[in-house]
């Protein structure tokens, strides 16, 4: 997606600007004042997953959101740099550069392992950590030697990210591909999913850090995080167990986990209210 001639329409567009920050050019949307809050979406989301919820948190808070490198209006400059610790590094040394002292990250699935993997890399004990539905378990058994096998040839393979965008991006698709989830969304929200699907870059970004995706560096250490974690789950989430987070937790110092009733993966999109009103008060304990 290119800015800003795909910028019309896009949600909270009226805070966003373009970083160029080696060795990507970031799209950042930025909106209130106060302690500063990253917000850090999923493998093949964007910024826009976040319309609902982070004006609620920019009542209190200064919020930021970021497109993970490749993905949405983000430019990776360097595709190799697509996994966990690659965009971990780069997304850091984005955070110096802006001058950002973060109070808590918040991260959504795959974005809640890199929000840990942030936490654990920057050292602040007092860095609050907020993970919705996080992406923290590795494939079991067969699935475990074939998937990561499959992702790095499709991501290698020329043309495969024009195929999916050309097959996955049509209105049937798309709200299956959500549905699959456990989440409902209104279709306006399915139709900025479909803008996603249906341009290749995004989805030769998403490809690319599926292929390099490795959490055997976080995992070992989840006993190291000290940092105060709360984990919410969805209870109808059918992309991540919410038994994912429970796991997790137990090997976490200080964690809490909240299951929300009624809401799936995307549950920050489903009901942003709800969200908020479990995430607000352990931010501003």
């Amino acid at each position: 997606m290119r800015w800003p001639e795909d910028a019309e329409g896009w949600p909270m567009s009226e805070h966003s600007r373009l970083v160029p920050h080696r060795p990507h050019r970031w799209h950042v949307q930025e909106m209130g004042i106060g302690p500063t809050l990253l917000l850090i979406h999923g493998a093949g989301g964007a910024s826009h997953s976040w319309r609902g919820l982070a004006p609620i948190l920019a009542r209190s808070f200064h919020v930021v959101t970021i497109d993970l490198p490749g993905q949405g209006f983000t430019r990776s400059g360097a595709r190799q740099r697509s996994g966990l610790e690659g965009m971990t590094n780069d997304l850091a040394s984005l955070i110096d550069a802006e001058g950002w002292v973060l109070h808590g990250v918040i991260g959504h699935s795959a974005g809640g392992a890199i929000a840990m993997n942030l936490a654990l890399q920057s050292g602040d004990p007092a860095l609050r950590v907020v993970t919705i539905n996080a992406a923290l378990s590795r494939f079991e058994g067969v699935a475990g030697w074939l998937f990561p096998r499959l992702a790095k040839l499709l991501a290698a393979t020329p043309f495969t990210a024009d195929l999916f965008a050309a097959a996955a991006s049509s209105r049937s698709n798309v709200a299956r591909l959500i549905a699959g989830t456990g989440s409902a969304l209104p279709d306006e929200d399915i139709a900025l999913y479909r803008r996603l699907v249906a341009d290749r870059a995004h989805v030769d970004g998403t490809l690319s850090m599926m292929a390099q995706w490795d959490l055997d560096g976080l995992l070992p250490r989840l006993g190291e995080l000290r940092n105060p974690v709360l984990m919410l789950t969805g209870e109808r989430d059918s992309a991540v167990p919410p038994e994912v987070s429970d796991r997790a937790a137990k090997r976490l110092p200080n964690a809490e986990v909240q299951r929300l009733p009624g809401l799936g993966h995307l549950m920050h999109e489903e009901n942003p209210q709800a969200v908020a009103g479990a995430i607000l008060p352990f931010l501003q304990a």
